[in-house]
């Protein structure tokens, strides 16, 4: 069987969400059958409101996105556990998931598929109805809490994810410089968390765990929190990568005044004390009359 690749650019998650919202639906009007197709995903923790293009090759994969197409556009991402699976069963995918819309697909010569999707709403799967010849199971949807009434918690958390991203990208991550755009227009809680967490490629286990946080201010917290932790890693690397810098500097100096005093005593005509030294060693085990093989030793 060929791999199923997920690739996602920046733009692709950010930059357009909200020009390509237009051509998909609007996830709190989306009429979701209650069985839907299931696709399985390797590495990627589809989000709400995410696009991203997914390239299917799996024989099951490519023909549950064909039944998608049959029956509304709409299909269950489900995120494998463990990546390197060929073929998963149910106990090998999360249980919480997102329903998607196709919104474009396109056949590739080689046989796979390249379907342009976006999350919808979060989904529980609540059994799997059939697995041959393709995935397809009962599902819950989780449809998003009401934004909570302002209050001074929530605005304290929006303003401080806002500034933990701008932090985050000046110590250079690589995220697109216009989330910050995106976030200034951004006040529902829940949406914004799924945003940051969707362009801060997280570990499958992060990922699933925002994903499975149904109330929005608790998930707001918990992307706060992993946003920490991110700008504690990047601060260290950045002071690791000074230091050694700056130990590369010295070592080069170093060298260079080496290479300095060289030069001044070959102009000169002297020798420093350290190749006295040697040669008087030299002479040593010269007269010594050692045997050939402690005699190499020794010149080591």
């Amino acid at each position: 069987m060929k791999k199923e690749e997920v690739m996602a650019t920046d733009d692709a998650r950010l930059g357009q969400t909200n020009e390509l919202l237009h051509e998909g639906i609007d996830p709190e009007h989306a009429n979701i059958p209650e069985i839907l197709p299931v696709l399985p995903i390797r590495d990627v923790v589809v989000f709400p409101y995410m696009i991203l293009p997914l390239f299917v090759g799996r024989e099951k994969s490519v023909l549950a996105v064909e039944e998608a197409l049959k029956e509304g556009r709409m299909i269950f991402l489900n995120t494998q556990k463990d990546m390197a699976e060929e073929n998963p069963s149910t106990k090998d995918l999360h249980e919480m998931g997102t329903v998607g819309l196709i919104m474009k697909m396109l056949r590739l010569p080689d046989g796979r598929v390249k379907a342009l999707v976006q999350g919808l709403t979060r989904a529980r799967r609540i059994e799997m109805v059939k697995t041959e010849p393709f995935m397809a199971a009962r599902i819950e949807t989780l449809p998003e809490v009401g934004a909570p009434a302002k209050d001074y918690e929530s605005e304290a958390l929006v303003r401080s994810v806002r500034e933990k991203v701008e932090a985050v990208i000046e110590q250079g991550k690589g995220i697109s410089t216009e989330i910050m755009m995106v976030l200034e227009n951004i006040d529902d809680v829940g949406r914004l968390a799924d945003i940051v967490a969707a362009n801060l490629s997280l570990k499958i286990a992060d990922a699933m765990l925002i994903l499975s946080a149904h109330e929005p201010k608790e998930r707001l917290g918990q992307v706060l929190a992993l946003l920490d932790r991110e700008l504690q890693v990047l601060e260290m690397q950045k002071k690791i990568k000074s230091a050694a810098k700056e130990e590369m500097s010295r070592s080069q100096r170093e060298y260079y005044l080496r290479q300095q005093m060289k030069a001044i005593q070959d102009e000169l005509g002297v020798e420093d004390e350290h190749s006295e030294e040697m040669d008087k060693l030299k002479k040593s085990i010269e007269k010594a009359k050692m045997s050939k093989e402690a005699r190499e030793e020794a010149l080591k």
